[in-house]
């Protein structure tokens, strides 16, 4: 039999699809969580990649020549190793699968990804190439003693691996079988898997789901099949498909709160993106220290608004669909990334535009990173950003980057140079990255002291959301003494969780409920041993914070998501929402909808947890079996969470918006914004604007705010010039937009 593998078309054939069979189920077993419950389920995940790689194996038997039937055989075993291999590094990042969104965007949020990458390698990830590896090496070393051989001869021979190209013919009848075997063999999987979980594919809201029941190719499969639908779909889109949106809009409308209505109108906002930062950070502490000083004092404040029942709401795009409900009050995709698959040709109503056509706002995006990354780079054009100032205006020295951009201090710090020119009142978005996985920091950068844990993420999360904290502080001392802070609203909110929810349990212990109410409400007794889902969806919730001179502050306890941001801050703004498309509600309006939809269709609300149709109590942690009534209450709120969503993903697939325009509102046209410009053309404005200027610089008589800003970073301490010069190319354009400007006036 031995022999036989290693002689024969057909054995060679199966010694692949055991390797493919022994990764895939390494992968299963140890980087991914599938759940499996029960002997039925086990069985079923330890099966599932049989059918379908022995069919795409046995393709190979279907080609006559040997040699190209080996070659077949070979590229489909590496690519279904590709497979594997890309889903375990995706999934540790994000807790997911690649979906067909995903692959095809992913030039749009691969840079930057690199070193992130490479922090995810561990020494098991051998498994999934050691055999590829091997093979390359015996080309290598014997490939060219065999070369003439190879020539000369149907037949080659491999000295100590033994492998023989097979010259015999394969009958058709063969290959028919084995792909009628293989095929045969996943309709029964997929017979069985429907049987243990009915809907399995229609009602896809866990893609744990289809991979533990059907495998990774069927999921990748079928997900290819939605991406082509929704495709086809989007193409025969005509705006009767946006009166059932509007209808729920606009009855779904929460007029404002009188006491807060127009309490910020003409102010600055300045929007500060806090990178995977957790509600349960404020107030933790480590060894005594506290993570957060700087916002445990800033709640404190009698002129900061919080809310601590705020969520995160993202999908598979995580941080931009973050960005994408701040701007727009629109979800996120359940496939993908929003910004990535749709941004480019989508039709957005954003905040930005919204801001410019309605109370006079300039607007602006400050990210250390790749602007490409999530396709911000478009997306935001399509947002009505006048500029984007990504990781080519920032000083970029190998001891100032992180994976994702440069360090949070600095990034605080070079941003002033551009903030002092934007022309007030202005809106502005600046996104921090020093507090993203893998979570490092140098000593030099922080002496923060290391969690007691062995889980070095945990410990390393504690230290990078410290030095965001400090950076904060030095980044408000700034808007302090300029003068900045008594003419603006600042706003700070979480994008999504920093630690997946398989760190959960080693997290719990180190809680602090006695300092974080937070983590108090989580339940009574929520150590390791007792952890479960509902302790997992509690870690959901994210800062949301408003702080304004002269604003009522104080903590609120109202339920509410990212998608809810957009119509709250709108209104403090003083600007009229009620005829834009927005599925948020104000969170400070007694008509506020409270119950906080989760990309998955779970959802939570002041007094219950629904995770996949089990209601947990709020109060107690524990599951309930609600009475009739009760549960009437919980199936309508499902209902309305289900269409919410489904009339969302509408929006977005059949890009609908190009068929509806607001009263007084004019569309905006992407192509004629042009960011790598960005500094030139707002200096421009500036100069063109002469005393009629309003940005801080001019308000200071021209005189730069940037000695207002000090930091500890040691960069800075080595190199003054890290903050206050320009890259050269971005200065160059600057000056010649400056001259041109003086010469035009004149």
């Amino acid at each position: 039999m031995s022999n036989r593998l290693r002689t024969t078309r057909v054995g060679f054939l199966i010694i692949l699809l055991t390797l493919l069979w022994v990764k895939t189920e390494f992968a299963y077993y140890v980087d991914f969580t599938l759940g499996a419950e029960g002997l039925l389920q086990q069985v079923l995940q330890l099966i599932n990649p049989l059918g379908i790689d022995a069919f795409l194996l046995g393709l190979a038997l279907y080609l006559k020549k040997p040699r190209r039937a080996y070659v077949l055989a070979i590229v489909v075993y590496v690519l279904l190793t590709i497979l594997v291999f890309a889903n375990v590094l995706y999934y540790r990042e994000f807790s997911d699968f690649m979906t067909v969104q995903t692959m095809l965007g992913v030039s749009k949020v691969s840079q930057g990804l690199g070193t992130s990458t490479l922090n995810m390698l561990t020494p098991r990830d051998l498994v999934y190439w050691l055999d590829v590896v091997l093979v390359v090496l015996a080309y290598l070393v014997y490939g060219l003693r065999n070369l003439w051989r190879y020539i000369h001869h149907e037949s080659l021979q491999w000295p100590h691996f033994g492998l023989t190209l097979d010259p015999r013919p394969v009958t058709y009848h063969l290959a028919q079988a084995v792909s009628l075997v293989a095929v045969a063999f996943f309709g029964v999987t997929m017979a069985v898997s429907e049987l243990n979980r009915p809907q399995l594919l229609t009602r896809n809201f866990d893609h744990n789901y289809t991979v533990k029941y059907l495998g990774l190719v069927p999921f990748t499969a079928y997900d290819g099949f939605q991406t082509a639908r929704n495709n086809q779909v989007r193409a025969s889109a005509d705006s009767a498909d946006m009166d059932k949106i509007l209808q729920y809009t606009q009855s779904h409308y929460a007029a404002p709160n009188v006491s807060y209505e127009g309490t910020a109108k003409g102010k600055n906002v300045i929007i500060i993106h806090l990178e995977s930062f957790q509600q349960f950070l404020i107030g933790q502490k480590v060894d005594g220290q506290e993570v957060t000083p700087f916002l445990n004092a800033l709640i404190k404040q009698k002129d900061t608004l919080s809310f601590d029942n705020f969520y995160h709401q993202v999908g598979p795009g995580k941080t931009s669909d973050a960005e994408n409900m701040l701007e727009t009050s629109t979800f996120g995709l359940a496939s993908g990334s929003l910004f990535s698959a749709l941004g480019t040709d989508n039709t957005f109503q954003g905040a930005p535009s919204l801001l410019q056509q309605y109370a006079g706002y300039t607007s602006a995006v400050f990210h250390g990173g790749v602007g490409t990354f999530w396709n911000r780079n478009n997306v935001y054009k399509s947002l009505g950003y006048n500029y984007f100032f990504d990781g080519n205006f920032y000083n970029h020295d190998a001891n100032t980057r992180t994976a994702y951009g440069i360090k949070d201090k600095l990034l605080f710090g070079e941003t002033v140079k551009y903030l002092e020119h934007l022309q007030q009142p202005f809106y502005a978005k600046v996104i921090t990255t020093t507090n993203h996985y893998p979570f490092f920091i140098t000593d030099q950068d922080s002496d923060f002291p290391e969690a007691n844990t062995d889980d070095a993420y945990i410990k390393g999360y504690f230290r990078t959301a410290h030095y965001l904290d400090q950076a904060l502080a030095e980044f408000f001392t700034y808007l302090k003494t300029s003068g900045l802070e008594k003419n603006s609203l600042v706003m700070l909110y979480g994008d999504h969780y920093g630690l997946s929810d398989d760190r959960n349990k080693n997290l719990a212990a180190m809680l602090t409920p006695d300092a974080n109410p937070t983590a108090a409400k989580l339940t009574n007794d929520a150590t390791a041993d007792d952890w479960d889902a509902f302790d997992n969806a509690q870690l959901q919730r994210v800062p949301l914070i408003f702080h304004m001179p002269g604003l009522k502050g104080g903590i609120n306890h109202t339920y509410g998501g990212e998608i809810d941001v957009l119509p709250t801050l709108l209104h403090l703004l003083g600007v009229n929402t009620q005829h834009f498309v927005q599925f948020g509600t104000d969170l400070l309006s007694p008509q506020h909808d409270t119950t906080v939809a989760f990309r998955d269709h779970d959802f939570v609300t002041p007094r219950y947890t629904v995770l996949s149709g089990s209601v947990y109590d709020n109060k107690t942690g524990q599951l309930v079996s609600l009475p009739a009534a009760e549960q009437a209450k919980i199936d309508a709120k499902q209902k309305h969470v289900d269409q919410e969503l489904a009339l969302s993903d509408t929006l977005a697939n059949k890009n609908l918006l190009r068929f509806y325009v607001p009263k007084g509102y004019t569309p905006v046209n992407p192509a004629q914004a042009d960011f790598s410009q960005s500094l030139a053309q707002m200096m421009h404005v500036e100069q063109q604007a002469g005393k009629k200027s309003t940005s801080v610089f001019s308000q200071n008589n021209d005189q730069s705010t940037m000695s207002d800003f000090s930091t500890d970073a040691p960069e800075v301490a080595n190199d003054s010039s890290v903050l206050s010069s320009y890259p050269a190319k971005v200065a160059d354009q600057a000056n010649g937009e400056v001259r041109q400007s003086k010469q035009t006036s004149k």
